[in-house]
């Protein structure tokens, strides 16, 4: 059986290292290619596009894949349906694997978005200073905002267009909540900006800003597609696939 892994998330490379060695799978690993240095998971691991829906249902049937994982980003959204619409016409099982998003707690001051170019058309009535931990692709949607200042948060560079008033710190999860604090405190930040990524890996901005009084814009994430099973853990699609390997 032959099971293609969709996306370089820690639940990703959690599935994989889960499943390497067992007898009668083959496993590959798709990484996007959008971060320069990825965290390799263990088997084959592929970088780069399928050319769409066509391309990835091609891909499907000539390396005979049996199950397909998409354990891509949550917003990820475009490559979910693409998988989705894929599998349908390779007719291949698919999983959805989509770590839990995060929930508002007491103390908590959230500003639940859409997107993020409603996440930038709020900011300027929250803060002057903001910290924008939402990744390096989308800057596009904070770019005319002259008067206020950004720090970017990401693992790779930004490109154009983007926010004119803008430091970049260049940074890998997981972060811990001291550094948090201190990350606050030390550039005056007066508003977070975040998508419902959900983990532990970058929760830490999140207590921090509790703490602190600070609001935060969470952009909510896109959703599944429709019919398509989902499970919170690698565990759960680990197990998932072994009640689907053939019996030996």
């Amino acid at each position: 059986m032959h099971v293609l892994i969709l996306g370089g998330t820690t639940e990703a490379r959690r599935l994989a290292e889960l499943l390497h060695g067992t007898p009668g799978l083959t496993l590959t690993s798709s990484l996007a290619g959008r971060v320069a240095s990825p965290r390799l998971p263990p088997g084959e691991v592929r970088v780069g596009g399928f050319g769409g829906t066509e391309g990835l249902a091609g891909w499907l049937r000539e390396h005979k894949v049996g199950l397909l994982i998409d354990a891509t980003h949550p917003f990820a959204g475009t490559m979910s349906f693409h998988a989705a619409r894929a599998a349908a016409t390779a007719h291949v099982p698919l999983l959805a694997l989509r770590r839990p998003g995060w929930a508002p707690v007491e103390g908590d001051v959230w500003h639940d978005v859409a997107s993020l170019e409603e996440a930038a058309d709020l900011l300027p009535t929250l803060g002057r200073r903001v910290f924008l931990t939402t990744g390096r692709m989308g800057l596009a949607a904070f770019s005319d905002l002259e008067e206020l200042w950004f720090l970017v948060r990401s693992v790779d560079a930004p490109e154009a267009p983007h926010p004119p008033r803008m430091e970049v710190l260049l940074d890998r999860g997981p972060f811990t909540l001291d550094g948090e604090r201190e990350l606050l405190r030390r550039h005056r930040v007066d508003v977070v900006v975040t998508k419902d990524s959900g983990g532990a890996a970058t929760a830490p901005k999140l207590t921090a800003a509790r703490e602190a009084g600070t609001p935060v814009v969470v952009v909510r994430r896109p959703p599944v597609p429709e019919g398509v099973p989902v499970v919170a853990h690698p565990e759960a699609a680990a197990r998932w696939i072994e009640e689907r390997l053939p019996a030996r």
